[in-house]
């Protein structure tokens, strides 16, 4: 395997967040060097991520606070190409039931949609990850499922890296849904390859002149594969060495943090 990525073909950068830039509140090595070292070589890159509780804004200022400064247009949620997608069968005004945080609310909101909260107003379903989620809000999403509901679910990553260990993602709460109701969501976010499509859309750059960072195989590395990008997998989240060498295909390149790439590339 080649450990050192070919930096000058490299026209486009798609990089996670959660588990690639910090883990929790704590920013993972070499991450602000990084990020000020492709800015100030003036390469593009967007933060792709699952991620669809924040709004850019707020992920904006929690990277700020780790020294790492961009505006909102370089980030891009599953909160936001959910929504997109949403637009695209189904143009606002809409009366949708969500599970999910500021992110996908905000998201949708902005769009022209409105928020419901009983089944029966519902005319689609939309869930994301939600840390403050009550039985009753699951119960309401149920109901509105099996009366047939259109479901789109960011994203299926069922679990997130966090400082003490991997806690319950949006993934988990797909399958509380999807035991409750016999029925399964359309997923939007990595791995499926409409989300990477969006991105490179925004960046303006070809799938092939692009890489994909990430930490999580199952949706960084396979949907980058998917969408036809090479793929770095970083070992600061939820995947060990082992794993990512044991994946098939496997990734371009596996490096223990974002400070292998400072140290190997000729910037």
């Amino acid at each position: 395997m080649n450990l050192r990525p070919p930096f000058d073909a490299i026209r486009g950068w798609l990089i996670d967040m959660d588990g690639v830039l910090y883990r929790g509140h704590s920013p993972l090595p070499a991450a602000t060097s990084f990020i000020q070292t492709l800015q100030r070589r003036q390469r593009p890159f967007l933060f792709l991520t699952n991620n669809a509780t924040k709004t850019p804004q707020q992920i904006c200022q929690r990277l700020a606070d780790m020294d790492i400064h961009v505006p909102a247009s370089a980030i891009f949620t599953s909160a936001l190409a959910t929504t997109a997608a949403l637009q695209q069968q189904a143009p606002p005004p809409r009366r949708v039931l969500i599970i999910g945080g500021d992110g996908l609310r905000s998201a949708l909101q902005e769009t022209g949609y409105q928020i419901v909260h009983n089944a029966e107003q519902a005319q689609w379903v939309i869930t994301g990850l939600d840390q403050h989620v009550s039985y009753e809000q699951l119960g309401e999403a149920t109901l509105a499922i099996r009366g047939g509901c259109p479901w789109l679910a960011t994203n299926p990553d069922r679990t997130w890296p966090g400082e003490r260990g991997d806690l319950p993602g949006a993934g988990a709460l797909i399958a509380l849904l999807e035991a409750a109701s016999d029925r399964h969501p359309t997923i939007i976010g990595k791995p499926e390859p409409g989300i990477f499509r969006q991105a490179l859309d925004l960046l303006g750059v070809a799938a092939a002149e692009a890489v994909m960072v990430g930490d999580r195989l199952s949706t960084d590395i396979r949907g980058g594969q998917r969408a036809g990008l090479r793929t770095i997998c970083t070992l600061t989240g939820v995947t060990t060495s082992a794993q990512a060498q044991a994946f098939s295909p496997p990734p371009d390149w596996i490096i223990p943090d974002l400070r292998a790439l400072l140290e190997s590339a000729a910037w």
